[in-house]
């Protein structure tokens, strides 16, 4: 199969991913409840998969990386362990229902939101938009990094001065970002990064991660065991445990500590430069299709990541996925979870496709399926 398919979920996982998932399974005792050996294994494990996420994304201390279910589960304890009645939130117009449903759900507690228009390769007219939509209750500002259905790339460390400058927190995204393209929590100046381990970390589905640096700040939203201070019915208020109840995911862990080891190995400038040229590529020729729909600028370093989203006349972007499926090409159709984006491009009905490589895509997998779609524009041209 041609897979291009990554920004949902990355395919294959690498080998070294796989046999850690497998290890753990076999060895796989509860990490930090026990004090034999395996238990006390696995919490080194756990570990070290901390540490080598703070130093990948440049934090302070492995004690801010606390593991979640994934990057959806993340934003939600920080907007829920943040926000109270009377706050006001900003975000940009390319959320994912990761931010919207939330926020959604918080109006009813009387928390509001306003929406700042992101303009493709204006970074100055993005920043002035954030600028213009903050007031005097607002709590915290949050924005994806890179928009997951066409790439393009929000300037989050300009927003960041601008939010500290007020004395706000900002909280990102990073969903299509992480292990994509260079983060560093000082450099950036984010203060909640929140991210999934199974897209450019190459890390197992059900992993995910909350970076912050302002931890003590956030409510819990869920309580439970955590291996520390168990004869008190308070749940720690230190971190990681704060925000860790519950028994975690040590095979996915595992697994995601294999996948940061993998991309660090594989050179992440690299892998980001072979992704994008390939998408220029494809980009290239589906610009000469008469017919096909492109919703962004040609693909580049500063202003996107390697997701590309087009249609194909006025055709369902569904049945041109399902085309696609029958040749054993895998792309993304519909509205991928983000409505506010399909708004703004005026896609609601129709939805896109997508499509999104990773380090093992290949540039005569793109050669081929640009040949379907070809094809497919053949079979719509005999059809009228």
């Amino acid at each position: 199969m041609i897979y291009l398919d990554n920004a949902a979920t990355t395919y294959p996982k690498p080998r070294i991913v796989q046999a850690a998932v497998s290890n753990a399974m076999g060895r796989g005792a509860n990490p930090g409840r026990s004090g034999h050996k395996l238990s006390a294994e696995a919490a080194e494990t756990v570990y070290r998969c901390r540490s080598a996420l703070a130093d990948f994304f440049g934090c302070d201390s492995p004690e801010c990386v606390a593991f979640t279910l994934n990057c959806t589960y993340a934003i939600n304890m920080v907007l829920k362990g943040l926000l109270k009645k009377g706050d006001h939130v900003v975000c940009s117009n390319l959320e994912h229902n990761s931010v919207m449903r939330p926020l959604k759900a918080l109006e009813s507690q009387g928390v509001t939101y306003t929406q700042a228009t992101v303009c493709q390769g204006d970074n100055d007219q993005t920043v002035d938009n954030f600028r213009a939509a903050l007031r005097s209750n607002t709590a915290l500002v949050i924005t994806t990094q890179a928009s997951n259905v066409t790439g393009v790339r929000v300037p989050v460390e300009r927003i960041a001065a601008l939010c500290h400058s007020y004395g706000i927190p900002l909280a990102v995204d990073c969903a299509q970002s992480a292990g994509v393209i260079p983060i560093t929590m000082e450099e950036t100046g984010i203060d909640y990064l929140c991210a999934p381990g199974h897209k450019g970390l190459y890390g197992p589905m059900g992993t995910g991660f909350l970076i912050t640096r302002s931890g003590d700040r956030l409510k819990t939203i869920i309580e439970g065991g955590t291996g520390t201070g168990s004869v008190q019915y308070l749940h720690p208020a230190e971190l990681p445990e704060k925000l860790e109840p519950g028994t975690q995911n040590f095979p996915g862990i595992a697994g995601l500590h294999a996948g940061v080891r993998f991309v660090q190995q594989q050179n992440p400038k690299r892998v980001f430069f072979h992704e994008l040229e390939l998408m220029q590529y494809a980009y290239d020729v589906l610009s000469k299709i008469e017919g096909i729909r492109l919703y962004t600028q040609r693909p580049t370093a500063n202003y996107h990541v390697p997701v590309l989203s087009f249609n194909v006349r006025d055709t369902d972007s569904e049945t041109v996925g399902h085309y696609l499926s029958q040749r054993n090409i895998a792309v993304r159709a519909g509205l991928h979870c983000a409505p506010a984006t399909h708004q703004t491009l005026g896609t609601l009905e129709q939805g896109t496709v997508r499509i999104s490589p990773s380090v093992f895509t290949q540039k005569e997998e793109i050669r081929r399926f640009l040949q379907e779609i070809q094809q497919f524009m053949k079979k719509l041209q005999n059809r009228f």
